[in-house]
């Protein structure tokens, strides 16, 4: 399965998500590529770190910040089990080519009214992607969730007035993702069976049932 992470608005944890969702399936035993579709290279960045740190590679990262990715993806997936796309922001044309790569498209969306708002975009990228291939699966995540806020649970029912599903599977706002991605490392690998290890396998599980219930 190819599964891209994309948003065109920044700053939503998108790479965070797509190298612990990589990471997590490669955990579970599963040969996992993770393409940095992103011109900044972020994905890459933190393979890196992980490397300069000492740590074992887990799964392997590739750049493929191009329009051509739809057609270099499905040969990157025939040797591997698992595809992982962390696209890039504000670039619609690396965006479109990424949804015509994937098999499930999942939107990083922070709970505030902002973020809902920007999502239309998103949306609308995935309906033209969709009437090329009508099998393209997408969904919502709530990512950085700020604990039991009222936001949180406004943006859930703001996301449901749009024509996409939201998982069920939230990942909240936690130190330990901002500290794993400066060392390279996943959640788990930093605190173990800690909630944000949970919330990522929660995630994982969601992804490989391919769409919520």
């Amino acid at each position: 399965m190819i599964v891209a992470l994309l948003n065109q608005k920044g700053g939503v944890g998108k790479t965070t998500l797509a190298t612990h969702l990589a990471g997590e399936l490669a955990l579970q035993g599963q040969s996992v590529v993770l393409i940095d579709a992103d011109p900044q290279g972020s994905a890459l960045d933190w393979t890196q770190r992980r490397s300069q740190n000492g740590l074992p590679r887990l799964f392997t990262a590739v750049g493929l910040a191009r329009e051509t990715l739809h057609q270099e993806a499905p040969e990157l997936a025939r040797r591997a089990n698992q595809v992982i796309i962390d696209g890039a922001p504000r670039i619609t044309s690396l965006a479109r080519s990424a949804l015509l790569a994937a098999d499930l498209a999942l939107i990083p969306v922070q709970p505030s009214p902002y973020d809902v708002w920007a999502s239309t975009e998103m949306v609308t990228l995935i309906r033209e992607a969709q009437a090329f291939r009508p099998t393209l699966r997408a969904a919502f995540v709530i990512n950085r969730r700020v604990g039991a806020t009222v936001i949180g649970r406004e943006a859930r029912r703001a996301l449901a007035d749009q024509p996409l599903p939201v998982f069920v599977s939230e990942i909240r706002q936690r130190i330990v993702f901002a500290e794993s991605v400066a060392g390279g490392q996943l959640a788990g690998e930093r605190q173990g069976d800690s909630l944000a290890a949970r919330e990522i396998a929660a995630l994982t599980r969601e992804v490989l049932k391919g769409m919520p219930p």
